[in-house]
């Protein structure tokens, strides 16, 4: 019996797969999911509909399950702040360093082999997918 909270076979399995150092992205729903990959990360599809879940009601779930020693997210095009980071901030708590890349070095950063699992959700957000290193502590 698992005492996390996460409980989605798939979502386990591919999380259990991962190790320190490992990275993964929990995608918005706009994300391109087809070509910013790398060739051998697992994939998760939890994009139910429009908006569900989003990464704010995933983001917990996963926490419970395994460590992240950072994370980043995508700037806005235009330099605006997004609502969503400040959700992803709070969530991670204050020792998790959080940074924010500009889309193409974000892209870069998701096709890194180090990628080894994705995470769709349904999130509508602009600018929401959260890239999370998995640690020790």
């Amino acid at each position: 019996m698992l005492k996390h909270a996460l409980t989605h076979p798939p979502l386990v399995a591919a999380l259990a797969a991962t190790g320190h150092g490992s990275k993964v992205l929990i995608a918005d729903g706009n994300f391109p999911f087809a070509t910013v990959r790398p060739p051998g990360s697992d994939l998760v599809w939890l994009n139910i509909a429009p908006g569900l879940p989003t990464i704010s009601d995933l983001l917990p779930l996963v926490l419970t399950a395994v460590n992240v020693e950072e994370a980043a997210s995508m700037a806005s095009p235009d330099g605006s702040p997004v609502a969503a980071h400040d959700a992803h901030r709070a969530q991670l708590g204050p020792h998790v360093p959080f940074s924010l890349l500009e889309r193409f070095p974000f892209y870069d950063a998701i096709r890194s082999a180090d990628v080894g699992l994705v995470i769709a959700t349904g999130d509508e957000r602009p600018c929401s997918n959260l890239l999370v290193t998995i640690g020790m502590r």
